[in-house]
């Protein structure tokens, strides 16, 4: 891509967070480095900013950070930890997070698919958004990192509710203002690390007994999708 062209990439749909800053200072160069790649990269560019159309600044309830998209086709869609809802097995970090949530809260989701999550409120972020196939980090250093610090920093401007799994995503706390928030730090839900603070940590009810006495509704975490559109579209 051209020089010129750098600062005339589109501006994806986002909704209001189409106003951060990264998408004049990041995004153009971001968008060249990708047109430029010879390899497949996932997820499609239409599911790329998956997560922040579906769930708006003001929407924003719940942030569960991630890091980057599932390496194997088919898979990412968008938002963090979840998965197109025909995927058999789930990867193994969401299939810790469901035992978690059988543990913690009786039952978990009929399939990997959390977009129900970000329909109530949950912005499901990967600290990097796009991954070529079959290389996982493949692209952790194009750039992404400050779009996640900007929204961190952009949503805590009112009490929100961050999950912090793993050291990845708790280095980003610093990107969070000082708030009434609830702020979750455990072991990543990874097989490598599972044993080591997820299991036993609770963090959907803990959730959703903080929203509660917020005066806010809690997060139906077992909901079916009330997204009426093609699973393809999102």
């Amino acid at each position: 891509m051209a020089a010129r062209d750098l600062h005339t990439a589109p501006r994806p749909a986002v909704g209001g967070w189409a106003e951060l800053p990264f998408f004049d200072t990041h995004w153009p160069e971001i968008e060249a480095q990708l047109a430029a790649e010879a390899r497949e990269i996932l997820p499609p560019a239409h599911q790329r900013f998956a997560a922040l159309d579906l769930t708006s600044p003001e929407a924003t309830r719940v942030i569960i950070l991630g890091q980057d998209p599932y390496p194997t086709p088919g898979h990412a869609h968008g938002l963090s930890f979840s998965v197109e809802p025909d995927v058999t097995p789930l990867p193994r970090s969401l299939r810790n997070i469901f035992q978690e949530m059988r543990d913690d809260i009786g039952s978990c989701p009929e399939t990997g698919d959390l977009r129900p999550w970000a329909e109530q409120g949950v912005l499901l972020l990967n600290t990097v958004l796009s991954v070529p196939a079959g290389d996982a980090n493949g692209h952790k250093k194009l750039g992404w990192q400050a779009l996640a610090h900007q929204v961190l920093d952009h949503s805590s401007r009112r009490p929100t509710a961050y999950v912090l799994w793993g050291n990845q995503a708790q280095a980003l706390e610093k990107h969070i203002r000082p708030g009434d928030h609830l702020i979750l730090k455990t072991a990543h839900p990874s097989p490598l690390s599972a044993r080591r603070g997820f299991f036993g940590s609770r963090p959907f009810t803990r959730i959703n007994d903080w929203l509660s006495a917020r005066g806010e509704p809690p997060i139906s975490w077992t909901a079916p999708r009330t997204y009426s559109g093609s699973p393809a579209d999102v």
